[in-house]
């Protein structure tokens, strides 16, 4: 793909790094190893981007703690933010059988800890965290607490399995940034994503980030109505970062619009973006 000149300075809030090897990553679909990485964002001409484990990436019962390890190594002298991928013992559905389960959740071994949270955000290698509920559950209250004490970015994949009315009964009165990955409506649910947007007036420290969003007037109108709450980010190596450059830049908004998206509202939030940071 050629490369982009759209003069903008643009950094990605949401891709992913595969820790595993070349042959493994091989197997796995799509190549995603750091240079394949690295070479499509500069195509895209993404300067930075935050990344972090994959689905999969932690076999059953062994929580993240390798490949957060993994992802943060291979993040070293290339343009890539490691956020730690943090998981937890509670059920994040809203059936009733799942409230009563999470009474009597406790942390197993693998989960992500309050010490564990403390370790991360005092690594200088992470720079926030990511949350797949419906993948890996949700942390415990003592866990969730922690997150919060220490401040630093939480990025949450949503969707129909943990839709933004789960995130707000659950996280966002938490004081802390939280970013809903794809408008909170992965995959491609508009319903969802309008909800989020309407999150946005209740909670001052809430974002939603572009990745996966494919309905221009969804993205028009957050841009608009919200310039200071919407961040870049591609879902690479699922989607080409051009891609979702692009899905911005044709969009019917000011430049200052997506100037605030692609590189001004990431950086505020995750100051590692911010020109000049290295």
């Amino acid at each position: 793909m050629l490369e982009l000149n759209h003069g903008f300075r643009v950094v990605d809030l949401h891709a992913r790094l595969e820790p595993g090897d070349e042959e493994e990553v091989a197997t796995r679909g799509r190549e995603t190893t750091p240079e394949a990485l690295e070479r499509e964002l500069h195509q895209a001409g993404v300067v930075r981007a935050v990344v972090s484990p994959s689905s999969g990436s932690a076999p059953a019962g062994q929580g993240y703690l390798q490949a957060n390890n993994a992802v943060a190594r291979l993040s070293v002298d290339r343009p890539f933010l490691a956020f730690a991928r943090v998981d937890g013992p509670r059920d994040p559905s809203s059936r009733a059988s799942a409230r009563l389960r999470n009474l009597a959740a406790s942390r197993e071994q693998h989960h992500a800890s309050p010490d564990d949270i403390e370790q991360y955000a005092y690594d200088d290698r992470f720079h926030g965290f990511t949350l797949a509920p419906a993948e890996d559950g949700l942390p415990d209250e003592e866990t969730l607490d922690r997150l919060e004490d220490v401040g630093l970015p939480l990025v949450v994949n949503g969707g129909q399995s943990f839709p933004p009315s789960a995130a707000a009964e659950t996280l966002l009165d938490r004081d802390l940034p939280i970013v809903l990955g794809g408008f909170g409506g992965y995959p491609l649910d508009r319903d969802l994503m309008m909800d989020a947007m309407d999150l946005l007036g209740q909670y001052d420290q809430l974002y939603l980030d572009t990745r996966s969003v494919r309905f221009r007037d969804v993205l028009e109108r957050a841009l608009l109505e919200h310039p200071d709450r919407v961040l870049f980010g591609s879902g690479a190596p699922e989607i080409h970062p051009s891609v979702g450059v692009m899905e911005i830049l044709t969009l019917d908004v000011s430049e200052d619009a997506m100037r605030r998206a692609f590189s001004a509202n990431p950086s505020r939030i995750v100051p590692g973006l911010a020109p000049g940071e290295t």
